[in-house]
């Protein structure tokens, strides 16, 4: 499977990389751009011109080997792959572009001296395109602008370059299309030319970037690393520096793009360690790898752990699957180190976990993944954040409403808020500001790109991005803003924990933390939305929401009317008033003893309440 020595022969099958390693001729770039501005097609054309992909292998998002990514359109995991061009190694790291993986967007570029500044020639400059840029900029990585989609009728590449010369100078931007491969050869010789090659360290002790990682269930972890100095081979024991933890390295090799076995990987070099790791969470993004018989003294910087910001409770449907359910998040975390999950009860719907992800596409990937990959059918709660509450001087963190203190007199609630940065066409600024007043909004800069193009930077309470504001969003724009965000901390706000009450029974995983000022709005909201999706039953069902012992809102399910008196052809008055008073006498006891099933759909119709 794994061909022996460094030599080896091209998907074509009559090109070969040789072992001619030169520091010199070595280019390590990634390309930065926003959601469908044609990243993955533009790899798709450099692979194909560069021969590293025959063109009967050749398919379209080559590097996006998940189902997901492909019908999606996005990149989820990073997949580097190295070109020959020109005599000269390209190492291409393909990044994750959306802001909740903006940390494995920072460690990739951090393996690059370079990047490739691409915009879409009928979009323009967009959030997301701005955010990593910005990254770039702090790696002090060399940016080459590229504009792509020349080849559309509706492209406006003289103004969009415009745009881009005002964020980043009068420079020289390319145009290519990366569909037909237009500007691409060109765009090759560019990267060779201004793109430098890899520094000299001080010493040559062996430094070691870790980009990303997967699980292999046959070999342990896969590291995807970046060598920064020193050179490492099979055999030689490894130490992960934030661990300590040590390893005998099996195997170091290439991306063709598949796993290609090399005698060693030295400085400036981007490629793959197998050293029998079977925990993935040994293996973080960010880490650096040292020899463990000749350590370095400080790791490289940068590296840190990400805490979960976005908490949901996830429940099979059927409780004979919670077993299932357990496994299937097990190996799931193999391949994201980033989930976190722990066993969970809700009196409503039973066994599940409560799950921390990164941000709401991470939550939705998750279930998808698990409902694909692991034939599970799921309720997924209400995404929420984590709370610090204050309470007689003590700080408690309150991941689900259910943990939010009550009864008791709380001295404050801190909720954590987000820099957002929206780029939207002049005509829809009112629109969105309006929208981001509704979410407690704070404006913090207006400025004008250009006459046609605003962007607006706000802070925003993370709690109200959380389920429909990007949906809402596009829809006030017609789908021309887009939307970028980082976390800037916790600031106090004025919090409550509402109740959804069901005939009397408290339903926990209804249960919503929300701002004092809009809790009546959206209780009602929530009463009216449950009152659409519960069944009626032979009983009033009353719908209720509070906050403590206070009902704030409440809607009534009217009872199922049967007939008592349909087998009743005249006669005497009295027997049918004793048929009715059987009637209530029977709705009376079983609204005592009766219980409401909620449907599924209940808990989810929280995620679609209207302002």
């Amino acid at each position: 499977m794994f061909g022996r020595g460094v030599g080896f022969i091209m998907a074509g099958g009559d090109k070969r990389i040789t072992d001619n390693y030169d520091v010199s001729k070595i280019r390590n770039f990634c390309i930065i751009a926003h959601i469908d501005h044609g990243k993955s097609t533009l790899a798709d054309r450099m692979l194909e011109i560069t021969g590293t992909i025959d063109k009967r292998q050749m398919r379209e998002q080559f590097l996006d080997m998940m189902d997901l990514e492909r019908e999606r359109g996005i990149t989820i995991k990073a997949q580097p792959v190295r070109m020959e061009w020109k005599s000269h190694v390209l190492n291409l790291i393909d990044t994750p572009g959306h802001v909740d993986f903006s940390y494995e967007v920072s460690r990739a570029l951090k393996a690059c001296e370079g990047a490739v500044l691409l915009v879409d020639a009928t979009q323009g400059v967009q959030a997301q395109t701005v955010a990593n840029l910005f990254l770039a900029l702090e790696e002090d990585l060399e940016i080459i602008p590229v504009i792509n989609k020349i080849d559309l009728p509706n492209a406006r590449p003289d103004e969009v370059e415009d745009e881009i010369k005002q964020l980043i100078g009068d420079v020289e931007v390319l145009r290519v299309s990366a569909k037909t491969g237009e500007g691409v050869e060109r765009l090759l010789d560019e990267i060779i030319a201004k793109i430098p090659a890899p520094a000299k360290f001080k010493d040559d002790k062996l430094r070691i970037l870790i980009f990303d990682s997967k699980f292999d269930s046959y070999r342990g972890v896969v590291s995807y690393i970046r060598v920064f100095s020193g050179e490492v081979k099979e055999g030689d024991v490894i130490k992960i520096c934030s661990t300590g933890s040590e390893y005998e390295v099996q195997e170091v090799g290439v991306f063709t793009p598949n796993f290609k076995k090399t005698a060693s990987l030295r400085r400036g070099e981007v490629g793959y360690i197998m050293a029998n790791i079977k925990n993935v969470s040994e293996v973080r993004v960010g880490d650096t790898i040292t020899l463990a018989v000749d350590p370095v003294n400080e790791p490289l910087e940068g590296f840190r752990i990400l805490p979960p910001v976005v908490f949901a409770g996830i429940y099979p449907i059927y409780s004979d699957d919670y077993e299932k359910l357990r496994e299937a998040l097990a190996k799931l975390k193999l391949n994201d180190a980033s989930l976190v999950y722990e066993p969970e009860t809700s009196v409503a719907l039973g066994f599940g976990f409560r799950c921390g992800f990164l941000g709401l596409l991470h939550m939705d990937i998750v279930k998808e993944r698990l409902e694909r990959e692991f034939d599970l059918e799921l309720i997924v709660t209400v995404p929420s954040v984590k709370y610090r509450v204050v309470v007689a001087g003590r700080e408690i963190e309150v991941k689900n409403p259910a943990e939010f203190p009550e009864n008791v007199k709380i001295d404050a609630v801190y909720e954590p808020y987000i820099r957002a940065q929206i780029f939207v066409p002049s005509e829809f600024v009112g629109a969105v500001m309006e929208l981001c007043q509704q979410k407690r909004g704070n404006m913090i800069t207006m400025d004008y790109i250009t006459p046609e193009r605003v962007q607006l930077i706000y802070e925003l309470p993370l709690a109200e991005i959380l389920v429909d504001f990007y949906d809402k969003l596009k829809a006030k724009t017609r789908g021309y803003a887009s939307f970028e965000y980082e976390p800037v901390g916790y600031k106090e706000s004025d919090l409550v924990k509402v109740n959804i009450l069901v005939n009397g029974d408290e339903v926990d995983a209804l249960s919503f933390i929300v701002h004092r000022d809009t809790a009546y709005y959206r209780a009602r909201a929530m009463v009216t939305k449950l009152k659409e999706v519960i069944p009626r039953q032979l009983f009033e069902v009353a719908i209720q929401a509070a906050i403590g012992k206070k009902v704030i809102a409440r809607a009534t399910v009217k009872a199922l009317r049967k007939d008592v008196l349909a087998k009743c052809y005249g006669g005497d008055v009295t027997r049918k008033k004793k048929l009715l008073e059987k009637q209530k006498e029977g709705k009376k006891r079983m609204k005592e003893i009766g219980k409401v099933s909620i449907p599924q759909e209940a808990f989810l119709s929280v995620l679609k309440i209207e302002d």
